[in-house]
């Protein structure tokens, strides 16, 4: 039995969280004591609307096995229209992995505001969970990137 046999499968998930609302709703979540995994790994990032099609293939060719992207709500957005962009960004972006193949659960985009703290927890934490039932991302991982 090889080591990656004896060890229990975590999925790595990459969030991109927009500084205004899910960031903070992140930190509301974890002063609150609400718990969600640690292999959720966050990137801030000023808006949602900043966050290229080409940051979610390269967190899954680095072997993340889930992305999600986490913004404010629709009309609440701190630069007025990014979250509209990032929403017709992330609909053509779901539509090309679907296309090459990737699983449609693998990617997510939720609207969390500054307030909703147990949102934050119960989305990460659902979207580990359906990742752990999909299992490790094998389609677009990078060999070169292994350990």
């Amino acid at each position: 039995m090889s080591i990656e046999e004896k060890e229990e499968f975590r999925p790595k998930i990459v969030a991109f969280c927009c500084n205004w609302c899910s960031y903070a709703g992140a930190d509301l979540a974890g002063s609150s004591r609400l718990s969600y995994p640690a292999d959720v790994k966050i990137i801030r990032v000023p808006c949602s609307c900043r966050v290229n099609p080409m940051f979610i293939l390269r967190a899954f060719e680095k072997g993340a096995d889930g992305v999600i992207m986490c913004g404010c709500h629709p009309g609440d957005c701190h630069y007025t229209t990014g979250n509209y962009y990032a929403r017709r960004r992330m609909t053509l972006l779901f539509s090309m992995l679907d296309f090459i193949g990737v699983e449609n659960g693998r990617t997510r985009v939720e609207w969390v505001s500054a307030a909703e703290g147990v949102k934050f927890s119960q989305t990460m934490n659902e979207f580990v969970e359906k990742i752990y039932s999909l299992g490790k991302n094998v389609r677009l991982e990078d060999l070169r990137c292994r350990n």
